[in-house]
């Protein structure tokens, strides 16, 4: 039986001469076949061997997306070595801190620039080379095409440093039984949702191939009859989809959230006419949802989607099948709209320890907003203490590099506590609703997952970037709200957010910060998780100026 690694290799081989991959520029693409492809592999291959790269040796890669780093990724693989994708953009001095934990024998960069900056923070970087240094030393045609080295099942592929919302990042260890798996489980989810299409899927990626979500995306779209492309101007993200006219790609909730408060936003602007016959039609599609049509309904949708819907649709190119969502739940009410505009949302969950996904939106079936499906197939997912979620299956890594401690606290009699919050349904679909180490305890001895709450402020405050509850110990919760809002618009939108909650998980006040959270300021994860130790720390004063003026208001000690 073939392995993941062997199928990719064989998968480009039948590509020779179509494109596989892209890199969208502008207007233009810079495209490779499978065999220039292979050939980058190859060449790449054999630098590894003159370095003295041996099975087993770790190498890490450093670089923004490209069409080079698929290659020295598919390389480093093939030569037995294990991958330590790094995120370009994260800090030199974050940088320096994994590769001392895992010891790279090699540093491979997409330009000097890099590996300079990880130089300067730590001297003594391992041996670091360019892109354009290891395949100017070997000629086109002249690498290594041997098969690639065999692989058992329990041998190690990759290293994936977790984001560290709290402490250090940890290196996750993923093997080959575990990417066997998961890519015959997403294999079987695209097949679903391309039906009998002949032609090769047209594939957009935008997020960061060091990120493992996106990596099963990749692997998964060199494994089958597929054409990527990948985005190189993330200012410009609305012209590469455009350009790119995918068929499906991987999306994190921050940007549907953005382009559903854009069409809102551009639909403010527009006449009387076209206000009403979106309001009409919205209001339409809803009662259909809930099977309270009216006899005007069906002028209103067909208005709507003559008029409005479509032309939104067509930003998406006019292949586009669905959207992917992980990373976070995606709110009930973006994914309703776009099931609205006609184009469906298929949500995932998973960690990185759970090798990216443990559930995944069946595209055959009708989506529940606010679930994120049922677990994919050999997976099981169960409830624990405190709704922990618990998953067991051939997904689940086999332990953090060189922390066994770390590794014993979450996997325990087989099962992986995940530490997020969930319950699922008669139908198997999931639920996320936050995570445990997350929970605000009150003084009161309630316990409040913050997400939910905070991202129902969020929806319905178009210019704010984050909202943070805050109030562990306290006697009851505020918020931190960042972004170019209005006083007026956050307390309105607490107002209708806490007429629906109970006493003790309503937000008696807040703070504005112009200043958003952001990777660069420490306070979000590189794949924009809300660091919140970090943020009640760099916070602390305005957070205890809001208790104490909410004490004085009320006449109550905070």
């Amino acid at each position: 039986m073939t392995n993941f690694l062997e199928n990719v290799f064989a998968e480009l081989q039948k590509a020779a001469e179509r494109v596989v991959l892209r890199e969208v520029r502008g207007e233009e693409f810079v495209s490779a076949s499978g065999r220039e492809l292979l050939d980058l592999v190859a060449r790449a291959r054999a630098y590894l061997r003159q370095a003295g790269v041996q099975a087993g040796d770790r190498c890490a890669l450093l670089g923004p997306n490209s069409i080079r780093w698929v290659a020295f990724d598919l390389a480093l693989m093939a030569e037995g070595a294990i991958v330590v994708p790094l995120y370009a953009r994260q800090a030199a001095s974050e940088l320096a801190g994994m590769m001392k934990d895992c010891g790279p024998r090699l540093l491979i960069v997409s330009d000097a620039a890099l590996g300079e900056a990880v130089a300067a923070v730590w001297p003594q970087a391992p041996v670091r080379v360019t892109f354009d240094e290891v395949l100017g030393n070997v000629p086109a045609g002249k690498g290594i095409t041997a098969a690639p080295h065999p692989l058992r099942a329990e041998d190690l592929v990759t290293i994936i440093y977790t984001s560290g919302t709290s402490g250090e990042p940890k290196g996750v260890c993923l093997n080959v039984r575990n990417l066997d798996h998961m890519l015959a489980c997403t294999t079987e989810r695209l097949d679903q949702l391309m039906g009998a299409t002949r032609e090769p899927d047209r594939v957009f990626h935008y997020l960061p191939l060091s990120f493992a979500g996106s990596w099963i995306i990749l692997l998964s779209c060199m494994s089958r009859e597929s054409a990527l492309t990948l985005s190189t101007d993330l200012n410009r993200l609305a012209d590469e989809i455009r350009v790119a006219s995918p068929h499906y790609f991987l999306n994190v909730p921050t940007l549907l959230e953005r382009v559903r408060r854009g069409v809102l936003d551009a639909i403010a602007k527009r006449d009387a006419a076209i206000q009403k016959i979106f309001r009409k039609a919205r209001e339409a599609w809803e009662r259909g949802q809930e099977n309270q049509q009216r006899a005007s309904d069906a002028l209103w949708l067909f208005l709507g989607r003559k008029l409005i819907f479509r032309k939104i649709r067509e930003r998406f190119g006019p292949h586009l099948r669905a959207l992917i969502c992980g990373s976070a739940p995606l709110a009930p009410e973006t994914q309703q709209f776009f099931l609205m505009l006609g184009i469906p949302v298929l949500q995932g969950y998973g960690l990185t320890e759970t090798t990216a996904l443990c559930t995944l939106d069946d595209p055959r079936i009708a989506a529940e907003p606010g679930r994120v499906g049922e677990a994919i197939p050999g997976i099981e997912m169960r409830s624990g203490e405190n709704d922990e979620i618990l998953v067991r299956g051939p997904n689940i890594f086999p332990g953090y590099w060189n922390r066994p401690v770390e590794t014993e606290k979450v996997l325990k009699d087989g099962w992986f506590h995940s530490g997020d919050q969930g319950e699922v349904n008669s139908r198997g679909n999931w639920r996320i609703s936050g995570r445990i180490k997350n929970l605000i305890i009150l003084n009161s001895g309630h316990n409040v997952p913050p997400e939910p709450i905070e991202e129902k402020l969020a929806q319905l405050l178009s210019g704010t970037q984050q909202v943070v509850l805050v109030g562990n110990g306290r006697g009851y919760l505020c918020a931190l709200v960042t972004g170019a809002v209005e006083a007026k618009a956050v307390q309105s939108a607490l107002d209708l957010v806490n007429s629906e909650l109970p006493h003790y998980r309503q937000v008696r006040s807040f703070t504005i910060l112009r200043e958003a959270f952001t990777p660069e300021n420490g306070l979000l994860t590189t794949n924009g998780k809300l660091r919140r130790d970090a943020i009640n720390a760099e916070c602390h004063e305005e957070i205890e100026q809001m208790y104490r003026k909410q004490a004085a208001v009320a006449g109550v000690k905070a």
